[in-house]
């Protein structure tokens, strides 16, 4: 993981979106909704239809030469020097942390460490690069924000969402208790601890729930498949999306 402190370029004219796996198969409109944040925020955005996962399962299951060889099929897919804004905390932490370690003392690590440092988090580029001012149109509401492990502690984007969402005049964020811990998912850890990760997500969809927010937004569909799952199991009237979506949604005046 890079030691430096990040520093932030000026907003381009163009960037790269990476949808990622979950977004692509189960929630493309989430995808959508974020092009058109990046678009209100003034950048023209490029879309490489060709891309598909990030490497992470192979990574985090120990199959560092199948990582590799998917992460150097993603990153060929990229070549222009425009950065690569990434619609997950964990898919961005795979892109810009790991992929340093997976290529360093290679023939790649130079390449890999120029793309590495390409990749952005999405709240974080519309934060930080883009300086988005939010505008809310949306009638009153309250949300609880869950962040996913990678989000929070390699990306620290949860400082970032919740710097847009504090934008928001007409939306209350309530705070879950125990807000840091993991929802259960990871990945793979929940097919291969899956008693683990359901006490896991009970505690979580509890925290959630007790907060009696009207809305749960996360920038992350891992984490959102899992408690949205789990919470409709449970029979409880709370349901989740994608951060992407409601933030466009309180820009349109929207109920989300």
């Amino acid at each position: 993981m890079s030691s430096t402190i990040r520093l932030y370029p000026s907003k381009p004219d163009k960037v790269y979106v990476y949808a990622t796996c979950l977004v692509d198969l189960f929630s493309p409109q989430s995808g959508l909704d974020a092009i058109r944040l990046l678009e209100l925020a003034g950048v023209e955005v490029i879309y490489v239809p060709k891309q598909s996962c990030c490497g992470q399962p192979a990574y985090s299951s120990g199959y560092n030469d199948d990582a590799r060889t998917t992460a150097l099929s993603q990153m060929a897919l990229f070549p222009e020097p425009w950065p690569v804004v990434v619609l997950s905390g964990s898919c961005g932490g795979m892109m810009h942390h790991h992929y340093r370690r997976l290529f360093a003392g290679s023939e790649h690590e130079n390449s890999a460490n120029t793309f590495c440092d390409r990749v952005f988090e999405l709240t974080e580029f519309l934060v930080h690069v883009c300086r988005l001012r939010l505008e809310d149109k949306g009638p009153d509401t309250s949300v609880v924000l869950h962040t996913s492990c990678a989000a929070r502690r390699e990306m620290k984007v949860h400082v970032t969402a919740r710097q847009l969402l504090g934008q928001l005049d007409q939306v209350e964020l309530r705070e879950q208790a125990y807000e840091s811990e993991c929802c259960g998912f990871g990945g793979t850890f929940a097919v291969r601890h899956p008693a683990i990760s359901e006490a896991m997500v009970q505690d979580k969809t509890q925290h959630l729930s007790d907060t009696q927010a009207e809305q749960l937004v996360s920038a992350d569909w891992g984490c959102l498949l899992n408690i949205n799952g789990a919470l409709e199991y449970q029979g409880r009237p709370l349901k989740g999306i994608h951060l992407a979506s409601f933030l466009l949604n309180r820009l349109e005046g929207h109920h989300a």
